[in-house]
């Protein structure tokens, strides 16, 4: 099965029902599906063959989960870029993708110009609610592309799209997704929460992320309704949630803290509407989560995986948090247990299965795994090896299949649902005249699970502030990625190799939290 299949079905049985709404804007399956072929028309006519990439940059819209869609059809990859990165960072991934197109929305156009001339894969240009000097109007450039039928093949076995995905050092990785892997693990979603037609699904969490995309095609094939934000607001969340009809949604963990510290009454109001919230990307504080169920009163599902995995690996399912509240409070900490047709174990060094209750890496399998990492045929191999998927994850399993995520093999952060490289910020951090050595490591935040934690040596005589050294990160490195504090040391802990020991320096900043990591 295509992605683009279910839209397709919905078109034919209910075509006049709303796809997506957002800004006072609506779209119906009908209309939708003219629009996904007119735009995959567009780029057939812009000479993209199946496989060729292209990047988009944009923030959540009706138009971003069209491009997926049309795609689809034609087996054009998406590579989506995170908005939060530098854009420096952006032409690396569009290079490292050899993107051809490059679709992007008017908040970003001047910073891409600022990269224009390092972008050698790029051939066209295409700016979307916006006219600018070299770049083609989005609707002049689907008005120009002749109106033809679609008749490429598309397989299954194709890939869907290109998602950049964090690692422990160097550049981030391309995951390659093909449409088996994903309808699979939308396949798999249905089991675990019923469908209903023309359901109203908040889609928030930003669409360049494995969470953002795939909710948004869990939606469209049950054929539900997507309300789009554009940018995560609490107080309009809350509002939505209450007065929308929203029946569902996904949020990380600092979306849902945020909803509860930002919007005073959020307490007092009533969600009629809502059946339940799925959260995941990051840790989750027991308080925060047990608040939450009181304030807004419906099931609440926590997903665990990775965007190597399409999205999910595990549920901690509704049924597994009433019975938390009701007599196992430990079970809160849990990630949950695999969703149908995925195995997971927890191995040592040499891939042997451990004991339940031994710490090991979670390693899964199942259908819904990537294909591997674009042109890294060395890391694809050892990420799949055995055919299981390495999460670089350490947890434990329980004696009812339950797993416990406890800290990170590798030492990927994950702040706020956002994956940072610590090698990136350190690379950033070497510049500055006054270090002489920086670590980077997450350390526990209420809000965000993760912030980031720069741990730096002066050179002899230097002086700096951490002011300084923070405000030096700000235009190398995105938002998210700036180091959020600075301890000053006079050596970093180190092996008998020189590598730095995280784990040393992580140590004082975790003690007495029960909970190291989580996610999706």
């Amino acid at each position: 099965m295509r992605l683009h299949d279910a839209l397709d079905y919905h078109a034919r049985e209910r075509g006049d029902a709303d796809l997506a709404v957002q800004d006072g804007r609506r779209i119906s399956y009908r209309q939708a599906q003219a629009a996904t072929e007119r735009i995959a028309a567009a780029l057939i006519d812009a000479g993209l063959a199946p496989g060729d990439r292209m990047a988009v940059l944009s923030k959540n819209s009706i138009e971003y989960v069209l491009l997926y869609y049309a795609a689809s059809r034609v087996g054009v990859v998406p590579v989506p870029l995170n908005y939060r990165l530098a854009p420096a960072e952006w032409a690396w991934i569009v290079n490292d993708a050899g993107a051809r197109l490059l679709i992007a929305t008017a908040d970003y156009l001047a910073a891409v110009d600022g990269v224009r001339a390092g972008l050698g894969s790029v051939e066209r240009f295409v700016a979307v609610g916006a006219v600018a000097e070299g770049w083609t109007p989005w609707e002049a450039w689907l008005a120009a592309a002749p109106a033809t039928t679609v008749d490429r093949v598309i397989g299954d076995d194709h890939v869907l799209y290109q998602m950049y995905t964090s690692g422990t050092t160097g550049r981030p990785k391309g995951a390659l997704l093909t449409h088996r892997a994903v309808t699979s693990n939308l396949a798999q979603f249905a089991l675990a929460f019923e469908p209903r037609f023309g359901e109203r699904w908040l889609v928030v969490v930003p669409m360049y992320h494995a969470s953002g995309a795939v909710t948004s095609f869990a939606a469209i094939n049950g054929g539900g309704c997507l309300d789009i934000h554009r940018d995560f607001s609490p107080a309009a969340v809350v509002r939505a949630l209450a007065e929308e009809g929203i029946g569902r949604t996904s949020l990380v963990p600092a979306m849902i803290q945020a909803c509860l510290l930002a919007v005073p009454d959020a307490a007092e109001r009533a969600y009629p509407s809502l059946r339940f919230i799925a959260y995941g990307a990051s840790p989750i504080a027991e308080g925060t989560l047990r608040r939450a169920m009181a304030t807004f009163k419906c099931d609440f599902l926590q997903a665990y995986g990775m965007t190597e995995t399409s999205a999910v690996l595990t549920y901690l399912l509704p049924a597994d948090h009433a019975r938390a509240l009701a007599d196992k409070p430990g079970l809160l900490l849990s990630a949950g247990r695999p969703i149908a047709g995925t195995e997971l174990r927890i191995v040592d060094e040499q891939d042997r299965p451990v004991p339940n209750g031994t710490i090991g890496e979670i390693v899964a399998r199942g259908p819904q795994l990537m294909q591997g990492y674009w042109n890294r045929p060395q890391e694809s191999a050892e990420a799949l090896r055995g055919g299981w998927m390495h999460t670089g994850d350490a947890g434990v399993l329980d004696d009812e299949g339950y797993v416990y995520v406890q800290d990170r093999v590798r030492d990927m952060i994950v702040s706020g649902g956002e994956n940072v490289y610590p090698r990136v910020v350190e690379d950033v951090l070497f510049e500055h005249p006054a270090l002489a050595d920086a670590a980077v490591i997450g350390v526990p935040d209420p809000t965000w699970g993760e912030t980031i934690k720069a741990v730096v040596v002066l050179r002899p005589g230097a002086r700096c502030s951490e002011a300084e050294v923070i405000e030096f990160c700000r235009g190398r490195l995105g938002g998210f990625e700036r180091p959020r504090s600075v301890d000053f040391v006079e050596t970093l802990p180190r092996n008998p190799s020189g590598k730095v020991l995280k784990r040393v320096l992580r140590e004082q900043y975790w003690s007495g939290h029960a909970r190291r990591v989580a996610g999706a």
